[in-house]
């Protein structure tokens, strides 16, 4: 019987606060470093569920999922193993709170985000502004 391995299913998600201000959180587990909040999707859970599920967890935030963004698959995207996040807008008031897998959560200006990032969240992050800027999405 053949043994198959599949991708595993990740969300992400860009939560933006009033004064273009974007919420990112400081992982607590490996890889180290400024994150998206964003995690594993449950099993049976839709995708926008697990998006806002993830962001409460780790932000305190209860956010307002907006759209669906873009789907990132490059099988090196994550060092632990081949992920495939879809990457959700969201909106949210009030300030985060770092909890779950989330050292720390907090809202940066759009102009004032930490160069690394972990992941390919620097990607993520530049594509969502430039679609922000010019209304046009990565091309696959």
């Amino acid at each position: 019987m053949a043994t198959y391995k599949n991708p595993t299913p990740t969300v992400d998600c860009i939560i933006e606060l009033p004064g273009e201000r974007l919420v990112l959180i400081r992982r607590k587990n490996p890889p180290l470093g400024w994150a998206l909040p964003g995690g594993f999707v449950d099993e049976g859970e839709r995708f926008d569920r697990a998006a806002a599920r993830e962001a409460k967890e780790e932000t305190g935030l209860d956010v307002e999922v907006v759209e669906q963004f873009f789907t990132y698959s490059d099988p090196s995207r994550d060092p632990r193993k081949h992920t495939v996040s879809t990457v959700y807008l969201c909106r949210a008031q009030g300030e985060p709170q770092g909890s779950d897998d989330a050292a720390e959560a907090r809202a940066f200006p759009v102009d004032g985000l930490p160069a690394e990032l972990c992941f390919d969240h620097g990607t993520i992050l530049a594509d969502y502004l430039a679609y922000k800027r010019t209304g046009q999405r990565r091309k696959l």
